[in-house]
C-alpha cells in the first residue's frame, strides 16, 4: 500500500462558522510525482478511503498502469475525508459530525491541493459521496477543473436521499449493533430488488434454516464493523444530507454556468439511491447554456453499486476523457 501522507491545517472555519483549530488530512498519491504529470483528484465513497490503487486498492479495475486512469500517465491523489478513520488514529476521529458539510471537505480537499501547490487539475472524480464532493470542489473553483466526473450521485440531497439519511441516522444512535444494523439497511439501497433475487434465489445457507440473503447482508454487517468506526459512518452519512451546491449562491444554472471545465454526469440506470432522472434533468436543464456537459449512463441490474461492479461499461465511459488527454500530449511531445 502507497504510504499515507499527513497535510496540517490549522484555524479552518466551518461553514457554520464554527472553527477548528486543527485538522489533519490524509491522502495517497499514485503514479507520476506531483508536478510533473496531469493531477486527477480521486474521492472515496461513504466506507472508502484513499488507497484507490495498488495492494487492496478499491478501484483498481480502474486506476494502475496501462489502467483507464493511467498511473503511467498521471498523478493520482486521493484524499481522505478528516474523520473517515483511515489513519487509524482515534483521535483524529469527528465527534460532532453534525457541524460539518459537504462544502467544508470540498474545502478542505482544495486547501490539500495548495499546500501541494496544485492550481488546477484535469479531472475530479467520484463516485457516490465522492462524486458529490466533486460537485461542490468544481463549483468553489470553476476555472480549475478541466473534467468534472461525477459518478452515480448528485449535486444536491433529494428528499428520498435526506430521509434515508435520516434513518441511518437513527440506527447508528439507538441500535445496540449501529454499525451492522446500518449496513443492512444501506446494502439493499445500493443494490435492487433484481439483483438481490437474481442473486440468491430464495436458497439456504449449507443445511441451516438461514437464508443465503440473510447470511450475506449479515456478513456485509460483520465486515463494515471490523474495519470502520462509528463516528466515521455517523459523519459520512451525515454528509450526505448536506448536499446542495446552490446552498446560499443562487438557482442552479447560474452557479453551475460558472464551471468552465467539461462536465461528464455519469449515473446508473437502475439506481434506487441517487436515481438517474435526477441525472437526466440536470444534463438537460444544462445544455441550452453549456456544450460541453455530457450524460453516460451505466447499465446494470445490481443498482447504485454498479460504479464498482460493471468495470468494463466504466471504462468504456472515461477512456474518451483520459486518452484524449495522452493522445494530445503524445501529439504535441
Amino acid at each position: 500500500m502507497k504510504k499515507l501522507e499527513k497535510i496540517d491545517l490549522f484555524d479552518f472555519r466551518l461553514e457554520n462558522g464554527k472553527q477548528r483549530p486543527y485538522i489533519p488530512l490524509f491522502y495517497q498519491t499514485f503514479g507520476q510525482p506531483i508536478g510533473s504529470a496531469p493531477t486527477v483528484v480521486v474521492n472515496h465513497a461513504l466506507t472508502g478511503n484513499s488507497n484507490v490503487s495498488g495492494e487492496n486498492g478499491w478501484w483498481n479495475d480502474v486506476i494502475g498502469a496501462e489502467k483507464i486512469i493511467d498511473t503511467n500517465y498521471f498523478t493520482v491523489i486521493a484524499f481522505n475525508i478528516p474523520g473517515n478513520g483511515y489513519d487509524d488514529n482515534f483521535g483524529n476521529l469527528i465527534t460532532n459530525y453534525k457541524d460539518f458539510s459537504i462544502r467544508d471537505v470540498a474545502r478542505i480537499f482544495w486547501e490539500g491541493l495548495s499546500f501541494l501547490k496544485i492550481n488546477d487539475v484535469f479531472a475530479v472524480i467520484g463516485g457516490s459521496l465522492g462524486g458529490a464532493v466533486a460537485w461542490e470542489m468544481a463549483v468553489l473553483k470553476p476555472n480549475a477543473v478541466h473534467n468534472l466526473i461525477p459518478i452515480a450521485t448528485d449535486w444536491k440531497a433529494t428528499d428520498w436521499v435526506i430521509a434515508n439519511v435520516l434513518i441511518q441516522d437513527q440506527i447508528l444512535n439507538n441500535s445496540d449493533d449501529p454499525i451492522a444494523d446500518a449496513r443492512l439497511h444501506a446494502m439493499l439501497l445500493y443494490r435492487t430488488p433484481q439483483s438481490v433475487n437474481q442473486r440468491f434465489q430464495r436458497n439456504k445457507f449449507q443445511d441451516s434454516s438461514v437464508f443465503q440473503i440473510e447470511n450475506w447482508l449479515a456478513n456485509h454487517g460483520i465486515k463494515l464493523k471490523n474495519r470502520f468506526r462509528l463516528s466515521a459512518y455517523k459523519l459520512m452519512n451525515h454528509l450526505l444530507k448536506t448536499n446542495d451546491i446552490t446552498r446560499d449562491r443562487g438557482n442552479f444554472l447560474t452557479v453551475v454556468n460558472d464551471i468552465q471545465g467539461n462536465i461528464h454526469v455519469i449515473a446508473v440506470d437502475t439506481d434506487y439511491f441517487f436515481i438517474p432522472e435526477e441525472n437526466r434533468e440536470t444534463v438537460e436543464s444544462l445544455k441550452p447554456i453549456k456544450e460541453n456537459v455530457f450524460y453516460h449512463e451505466i447499465q446494470s441490474i445490481h443498482g447504485h453499486d454498479a460504479f464498482l461492479i460493471e468495470f468494463e461499461q466504466l471504462a468504456q465511459i472515461l477512456a474518451p476523457i483520459f486518452n484524449k488527454q495522452k493522445q494530445n500530449h503524445y501529439v504535441s511531445a
